[in-house]
């Protein structure tokens, strides 16, 4: 048994996961990483250590799997689980035509389903410890529904309302809910897209995965519902909600590509 706090991670094998896991590792807690890339996983588990990590290899689309995963890992921390960090996701950017209909839904089935999967499962080991939080990935296109990022945006959009939901429903057992709100972030996500939407180019990819994993540590240790990162996310918020009027012309300024305007 690990006496000491413990995260599951989800996409852990690179980017924010793989970030996020190296500093709470350093920062003494027994992390689980999880991931379907196997190099990646043996790659991370070297660097921080077999007695520092559990690694699961994991679709977070199989149910069954996610299951057995989380209870083999919380078999080394005593049934506990302090953080469970909803961070697997995939985009596929362009027009919504030319996205292959199974390609969206694969977008729902992980960055939704996956999500609904991890919670479902981890909340045994949650309410099992005192102060657990649950923290999945968002984005800033969770704000409004974004051209070429549709599908995805919509994924985003349901985080969100199960973040809030979560929130309320799981507060009488003690479990804080939250997401993390951010623009693009320079992780395989975004770079090794083989289409880029023209937002990519238009707002800049601003933020570096360390910069998430901190922030990350902070929501594991906070009580806030949504952590923003970044003064792009910050201004569209506020302008939203100050001038709602102005959500639409702005998201088509910044998101659509003239050719499509």
């Amino acid at each position: 048994m690990n006496p000491r706090s413990s995260i599951f991670i989800t996409g852990a094998a690179s980017g924010i996961g793989r970030e996020t896991a190296l500093l709470f590792a350093q920062r003494g807690w027994f992390v689980g990483i999880a991931d379907t890339n196997e190099a990646g996983l043996a790659a991370l588990a070297r660097q921080i250590g077999s007695d520092d990590c559990h690694v699961s290899v994991l679709d977070v689309t199989d149910p069954a799997r996610y299951q057995d995963r989380l209870a083999a890992f919380a078999a080394r921390t005593g049934g506990r689980l302090q953080v469970l960090f909803n961070n697997a996701g995939i985009v596929r950017m362009g027009l919504n035509e030319s996205i292959p209909l199974a390609q969206q839904h694969l977008m729902v089935n992980i960055n939704i389903n996956g999500v609904l999967n991890g919670v479902h499962h981890a909340l045994p080991y949650l309410k099992n410890t005192p102060g657990a939080h649950i923290v999945t990935m968002c984005s800033v296109s969770s704000m409004y529904g974004m051209p070429e990022l549709a599908v995805y945006s919509a994924t985003k959009h349901a985080v969100r309302a199960l973040t809030e939901a979560f929130s309320l429903e799981l507060a009488h057992h003690g479990i804080v809910v939250a997401d993390i709100v951010v623009p693009y972030v320079n992780t395989p996500l975004v770079h090794a897209a083989s289409l880029q939407a023209y937002s990519v180019a238009r707002t800049g990819v601003n933020l570096e995965p360390l910069q998430v994993a901190e922030l990350a540590w902070k929501a594991a240790h906070g009580r806030r519902l949504h952590w923003k990162l970044h003064y792009l996310t910050h201004m569209l918020g506020l302008l939203f909600w100050l001038l709602p009027c102005v959500r639409r012309p702005l998201i088509r300024r910044l998101c659509l590509s003239p050719a499509w305007r």
